[in-house]
């Protein structure tokens, strides 16, 4: 029986790609600060309401994209989504606890403020490995909490416009990443155009030589094209497979394809008379490296 092989990864993915829905969340939950990091609506209905949409969005929305990921075997999505909706749940806390007149502790702020500035320079490099985007969206939170630092421990206001000014920012960035996911696709072209790595990761060692194998499938394939399901006898394509491959054995790895029956034998004994492709490796051979189903 021929079947559709599918090697892509996300193949083995649960759910659709979960992240655009929490990068919209953290937009909407910078839109909700905009106001407050600008000096407006520090009323306690102000804060309030910046507070529910700081748990809805900037929290909910991450957790569940978070906990998706992660779901799909994504790590530093799952992590940084995961970890940062948290970190909005705390803002809610925040905003309706000062709305309330009740002062979170400033010194357990700070401490945790420096720890997700260490938290998210790191994450900074590990994202400029997917893209320079990604890497400027972390630089811009890694600037805020620089900013939130500085002002825990002198207290200056010095430092209110690049805060605010950044938050915007941040939302206008998870935007456009959250719109080049969603609407490239389905446009089937680059609208909202996302950069390449800014670093680039050392190549991984190939642990198997494909070589002996892929040049068996070009020689019978291209046997199969001109002689059918006629079968080639084994000196002939010894002899092509010598042009390939040098003087290395073929018979492990023809064994091989027979027993997977990717490849038909006729004769009898360990060392057959003639091979051909069967139907399940001409099929094989088409999905893999022809990718005949890519259109």
């Amino acid at each position: 029986m021929i079947t559709k092989i599918d090697l892509d990864k996300k193949s083995h993915e649960i759910f659709a790609e979960p992240t655009p829905l929490g990068l919209i969340g953290l937009a909407i939950g910078c839109a909700a600060l905009t106001p407050i990091a600008f000096g407006h609506s520090l009323t306690p209905a102000g804060l309030k309401t910046a507070a529910v949409l700081c748990l809805l969005f900037g929290g909910g929305c991450q957790f569940l994209a978070g906990l998706m990921n992660f779901a799909n075997k994504n790590l530093f999505g799952g992590t940084i989504l995961t970890a940062f909706s948290f970190n909005w749940m705390m803002n809610y806390w925040a905003l309706d606890a000062i709305a309330s007149g009740t002062i979170p502790d400033h010194s357990i702020l700070l401490a945790t403020d420096g720890l997700f500035l260490v938290i998210f320079a790191v994450l900074t490099y590990g994202f400029g490995f997917f893209s320079k985007l990604l890497f400027v969206f972390l630089l811009d939170i890694d600037l805020l909490y620089v900013c939130k630092v500085i002002k825990g421990a002198t207290g200056t206001r010095a430092l209110d416009m690049p805060v605010a000014l950044l938050t915007v920012a941040l939302g206008l960035i998870a935007l456009w990443i959250a719109f080049a996911a969603l609407i490239n696709p389905t446009a089937g072209r680059t609208i909202f155009k996302i950069p390449g790595p800014m670093f680039a990761a050392a190549a991984k060692a190939r642990t198997f030589d494909w070589s002996m194998r892929n040049a068996l499938f070009e020689v019978l394939y291209q046997h199969w094209s001109n002689h059918a399901f006629k079968p080639m006898p084994l000196e002939d394509l010894t002899a092509r497979m010598k042009a390939r491959v040098g003087d290395r054995t073929i018979l492990p790895d023809l064994a091989y394809l027979i027993e997977l029956d990717a490849v038909a034998a006729v004769g009898t004994g360990e060392r057959p008379e003639a091979v051909r492709l069967s139907a399940s490796g001409i099929d094989l051979y088409e999905q893999l490296i022809l990718k005949k189903y890519d259109f």
